[in-house]
């Protein structure tokens, strides 16, 4: 379980005052960037993931640090 960042703060950085984000929305953002971090990784021939942070604290340590966006079609 991820407690830091707090899903409350994550929500909070995804969405707006005037038009928060849900947590299944979170959840579906945090996953697509996820499995970005895996494919880019593979991509440059990395497949040992030993001693670094898991690629879904790394998504949501990204949302915290506002290098993550939603785009709303």
């Amino acid at each position: 379980m991820i407690n830091e960042p707090a899903v409350d703060v994550l929500i909070r950085k995804l969405g707006t005052e005037e038009d928060p984000v849900s947590r299944y929305a979170l959840c579906v953002v945090t996953s697509k960037r996820a499995r970005q971090i895996i494919e880019t990784e593979r991509n440059r021939g990395i497949h040992d993931f030993m001693g670094r942070d898991k690629e879904i604290l790394t998504a949501c340590k990204e949302i915290a640090d506002n290098l993550v966006v939603i785009a709303k079609d």
